[in-house]
């Protein structure tokens, strides 16, 4: 069969290039007294109600023991003002630094888990481990969301998608086409 567009052979690795699900994330968790903060990219949403995420957190990273025992996390949404810190906190490892701290970050209580909200991000989501099953062989956590915290501007702030090799997307301009879904979709 021809390709019509011109198609190359393109190394399966480096699909997340075009297939990463959304945008780079915060990950604060809390254990034993000690908060922490971990830059995150491999996400997906999973339900709508109740609101379930999974996360693919590496067992070599500080805060998967964290969250782990914890069993629960905040997912904080940055914009792109913080895209140094998102790649300094990515870059370095909590258990050598407090992030908070390095990195000038403000923690907020959460309402209902114990690990901090970043008062700087545009969102956060406080979440509790809903499904452990994957966690031993594939690292992926299942979280439900049980809060959710989001300031009311701007409606579509411009988030950090990352494709690999220290390159990011900025999420671009948005197409309203709310009128051709039907209202069950919406």
């Amino acid at each position: 069969m021809a390709n019509p567009i011109g198609k190359q052979h393109f190394p399966a690795s480096n699909a997340r290039r075009y297939l990463e699900p959304g945008p780079v994330v915060l990950i604060t968790s809390k254990h034993n007294d000690e908060s922490n903060i971990m830059t995150l990219g491999w996400h997906t949403i999973l339900a709508f109600s109740p609101s379930m995420v999974g996360c693919m957190i590496s067992e070599g990273n500080h805060s998967y023991q964290m969250i782990k025992q914890s069993r629960e996390c905040v997912i904080n949404l940055p914009t792109t003002e913080l895209t140094d810190k998102v790649v300094g906190i990515g870059n370095t490892s909590g258990s050598e630094i407090d992030k908070f701290s390095t990195f000038e970050l403000t923690q907020e209580k959460a309402r209902l888990v114990s690990a901090p909200l970043i008062q700087e991000c545009h969102a956060s989501f406080e979440c509790r481990l809903h499904d452990d099953a994957l966690v031993d062989s594939y690292n992926f956590f299942i979280f439900e969301i049980v809060a959710a915290h989001v300031a009311p501007q701007p409606a579509y702030p411009e988030t950090l998608h990352y494709t690999g090799d220290g390159i990011f997307m900025v999420s671009g301009n948005h197409v309203d086409k709310r009128s051709l879904f039907s209202e069950r979709l919406l």
